[in-house]
């Protein structure tokens, strides 16, 4: 399913009524006209208005027991912050920021689980999406905040 986003056209896979997947498209929406899910509908269209949603909808990302601790994790990062690879390596208790930075690019939910509000130490880091697509992520949830 699409979903058509400021940031292009989001594509959406559900098992039932749950997220399994979202992904940014790039491609031309449109092909799979049925409805959104009625809370991921309303978490993306309150998320893309600048609103913090509060709530999560159902989701099952699919992943290694380590992948699931980090994507937790992520989802414990408040809306408008960030945290280094560092930081949520401490976080999870890992010694390695590149394994923790490889579970956090392989997130199939994106936006939902918050990968992008991960950065590197001294820049923003990287993005399955490019880094455009993160810098506005991030500055849409703190208005006036300029990221590196």
């Amino acid at each position: 399913m699409t979903y058509l986003s400021p940031i292009g056209p989001l594509e959406l896979s559900f098992d039932g009524p749950v997220l399994t997947a979202l992904r940014l498209d790039g491609g031309s929406p449109g092909r799979d006209c049925r409805p959104l899910p009625a809370e991921v509908l309303h978490w993306l269209d309150l998320y893309f208005s600048g609103c913090n949603p509060g709530f999560l909808p159902p989701l099952a990302p699919q992943g290694t027991a380590f992948a699931q601790r980090v994507w937790q994790e992520l989802l414990r990062i408040p809306y408008g912050t960030t945290v280094t690879y560092g930081e949520l390596a401490r976080r999870v208790g890992c010694r390695s920021a590149q394994a923790v930075g490889q579970a956090v690019g392989r997130n199939p939910i994106a936006i939902i689980i918050p990968c992008h509000r991960v950065v590197a130490a001294h820049s923003l880091g990287g993005y399955a999406y490019g880094t455009d697509v993160k810098r506005r992520l991030i500055e849409s949830e703190h208005p006036g905040r300029q990221t590196r």
